[in-house]
């Protein structure tokens, strides 16, 4: 028997030459997608806008499957950590974060992650494997539809399990799916991608598509950033920055450096001087992020004056420097503390 095709896979294009083929017109691809999208339907028997054949054809070929929600954890700061079922058993988790008057959802690339950076806990895992577009993007219709908070998000970062970059075609489709006016509506300019830096697939994305890039830095030297992050012996800070400065921003938009401070290892004031020179010249900003301690992990917190001195170094030198606040570190929600584990 053919395997069927998820419809939630496929981008609006997809769903034209899809439709196509089964010898309907391709304006139905719209319709198709509104449902599935700005409806949340889940079956083609609930699409009513097409003819009564058309949708029987579309269940023997097609599906309509996505991420099922398993646990919802709640942090003290109003953080919720949502675990999800994948169609195959696998688990992983979306993260959804409070804002002033809205919320942002953070959601996986991958089931685990490959790229081993010692400071993450996702990281110490490894990787099970790529996530599907439908299941990237179905992170968010699940979230949007099935939680009270899911209607006023309005942000999507890219930073949840795993690296975007090394499952390239598949997140590239979902944002496509995320940024469709018919399918999630959302304006490129409130999706970010983050990356430990791929660069070559850094140089791809800008010419593939405008969303904002965060780059995951951490040190400011290629001798601790090989230690602390092996994708570097690959792509060193000299690819890295060239890969930077050649990504397109438009208009007022920044690059992120997104800098994760370890006591003793990387927050000191020179490393803080050493940060600026790499920087100099790229229209950027950069978030400070307390290192997040998680069971096991070999790293500490730095001091709140270590962090202050090292801030004040990057104001010193103009740069546009926040201490981001670490959001549901109790609940093993923040940044590099995602597991994907059921219980």
């Amino acid at each position: 028997m053919k395997k069927q095709v998820n419809i939630r896979d496929l981008t609006f294009e997809e769903i034209e030459t899809f439709i196509a083929h089964l010898g309907k017109e391709k304006y139905r691809a719209r319709q198709i997608m509104k449902w599935v999208y700005q409806f949340d339907v889940k079956s083609f028997a609930e699409m009513t806008t097409l003819s009564g054949d058309l949708r029987l054809h579309l269940s023997e070929v097609a599906c309509l499957t996505s991420p099922e929600i398993v646990k919802i954890e709640a942090s003290e700061d109003g953080t919720k950590k949502v675990l999800l079922r994948l169609h195959d058993g696998l688990h992983i988790e979306s993260v959804l974060i409070p804002g002033k008057n809205h919320w942002t959802a953070c959601l996986s690339t991958q089931a685990g992650c490959a790229m081993g950076c010692r400071f993450c806990f996702t990281g110490s895992l490894g990787l099970k494997r790529n996530l599907l577009p439908s299941e990237i993007a179905g992170q968010l219709t699940t979230l949007k539809y099935q939680t009270p908070e899911g209607h006023n998000v309005k942000n999507i970062v890219l930073m949840g399990m795993g690296e975007p970059l090394a499952n390239y075609d598949n997140t590239l489709k979902a944002v496509r799916i995320m940024t469709s006016d018919a399918g999630l509506g959302l304006s490129h300019r409130k999706v970010t991608i983050s990356t430990c830096g791929l660069a070559p697939k850094i140089v791809q994305l800008g010419k593939d598509i405008c969303v904002n890039l965060a780059i995951s830095l951490n040190a400011p030297d290629n001798k601790r950033r090989n230690d602390l992050m092996p994708v570097n012996k690959r792509y060193p800070l000299e690819d890295l920055m060239k890969a930077c400065r050649d990504y397109p921003m438009p208009g007022r938009r920044r690059l992120t450096f997104e800098y994760i401070l370890m006591a003793g290892v990387n927050d000191s004031p020179q490393d803080a001087e050493k940060v600026a020179l790499l920087l100099k010249n790229l229209h950027c900003k950069l978030n400070l992020i307390l290192f997040n301690e998680f069971p096991g992990s070999e790293f500490k917190t730095p001091t709140p004056e270590a962090v202050a001195s090292f801030q004040q170094v990057l104001l010193n030198h103009n740069y546009t420097t926040i201490i981001r606040a670490s959001r549901g570190s109790d609940i093993l929600a923040a940044c590099g503390q995602l597991s994907g584990q059921s219980c």
